[in-house]
């Protein structure tokens, strides 16, 4: 009997061992996996973000001398490559640094110091925090406006008239942010004009603003800018004011109301010695999300050009055998632009937008100028475009 329980007890032992093992196998615990570029980021408190945006938009002028960007005429383009990468704490020193390139950086730093470049640093700023203040200095961002450089945080393709024609672009100085309550801060700054990295003057522009959030439901922002305009304009060496305001309004989840109101003033306008020049505007915004993939962003907008200014600009910005028969003086602008988003994806927007530009007299190129022949001109500009913006 004993001679038979080794081998019997080896054969079980056998039968059974896979078992075992599998049993063993299925109450380890899961092997650690290697952590993310984004949560180690994350861990160490820093955090980076991309985006590309491209596009394809025609029109029936050009609009080199109405529009900041999208000057060009039935074009395919890359609008914009953006990527910020920023260590921000709560309490001491950080910073941000916020780059792009495409046919938009091309427009902005063009702006900025006059060269022609397709890639620009839109901020780098160092940060410092403590308590309820916050200081930043190099270069960021205006505080004016509803709309953005960035496409990913406008609701529409184009840019509005006020984003073009009384808003600055970006500074270079030193900005203070104190927040008075949770819902109350006010800002304060001193800067090299408007979207200027450097001057040779020492006088600079003064940057006051407000931001007050009492709910989820609404929230107004006001800031006001005092000085030099910049060295990228010649002749402009007067001081240059501007008053904005931007509401917002959530009327549901889906409904909001956003309304933009600027009031600009420049010295000499004309050159030294010169008159005085001011312009005003408002822009109202209804955006609306049908659903999780479907939204609608309506624009419309009002800009009084009442002494020319703006208009003597835009003539500027037209090429030679434009002639202008009319008065600028008193001149005014309406547009109006429908734009629809579809998101197939969360980090996905196509954009879908037309838009109509009206104005008092005959200032749209319409046709160029072609040999002794004069340029085209037209009282109105249509435009149909469609973006598509990813974002990391």
């Amino acid at each position: 009997m004993s001679n038979r329980t080794g081998p019997v007890a080896a054969l079980a032992l056998v039968a059974i061992a896979p078992r075992l093992l599998l049993a063993a196998d299925a109450s380890a615990p899961p092997a650690p996996k290697a952590a993310s570029w984004a949560d180690t980021l994350t861990a160490w408190g820093i955090t980076a973000n991309g985006y590309v945006a491209a596009s394809y938009y025609d029109s029936n002028g050009y609009p080199a001398n109405v529009h900041q960007f999208d000057v060009d005429h039935d074009t395919f383009q890359l609008d914009q490559a953006g990527f910020q990468v920023a260590y921000q704490p709560k309490t001491g020193f950080g910073a941000l640094v916020d780059l792009m390139a495409g046919e938009d950086a091309r427009i902005l730093h063009l702006a900025e110091d006059g060269h022609d470049n397709t890639f620009d640093i839109r901020q780098a700023f160092i940060q410092y925090a403590v308590g309820n203040l916050t200081v930043i200095g190099g270069k960021y961002v205006t505080l004016a406006g509803a709309e953005v450089i960035n496409p990913t945080g406008n609701t529409n393709f184009s840019r509005s008239l006020l984003f073009t024609w009384a808003e600055p672009l970006d500074h270079t100085g030193i900005r203070a942010t104190y927040a008075l309550s949770s819902t109350f801060s006010v800002i304060g700054g001193l800067n090299n004009g408007w979207n200027t990295t450097s001057t040779n003057y020492g006088s600079k522009t003064g940057e006051m603003g407000i931001s007050w959030t009492p709910n989820k439901t609404f929230s107004l922002a006001a800031q006001s800018y005092v000085g030099k305009f910049g060295a990228t304009v010649p002749g402009l060496d007067g001081v240059r004011a501007l008053i904005d305001v931007v509401g917002t309004y959530n009327a549901t989840s889906a409904l909001t109301f956003i309304v933009n109101v600027d009031w600009d003033h420049q010295d000499q306008a004309a050159g030294p010695d010169t008159a005085a020049a001011s312009w005003y505007g408002v822009a109202g915004y209804a955006n609306y999300q049908f659903n999780a993939q479907w939204r609608t962003s309506f624009r419309m907008e009002y800009l009084d050009d009442k002494d020319g200014f703006i208009s003597s600009q835009m003539a500027s910005g037209l090429p030679y055998g434009a002639f202008y028969t009319e008065s600028l003086t008193g001149q005014h602008f309406w547009e109006g632009t429908l734009t629809f988003g579809y998101d197939p994806t969360a980090n996905f927007e196509l954009r879908l937008e037309g838009r109509y530009d009206t104005s008092q007299t005959d200032i749209f190129l319409r046709e160029r100028a072609l040999g002794a022949t004069p340029a085209e001109l037209a009282d109105s500009l249509s435009q149909f475009a469609v973006q598509g913006v990813f974002k990391f």
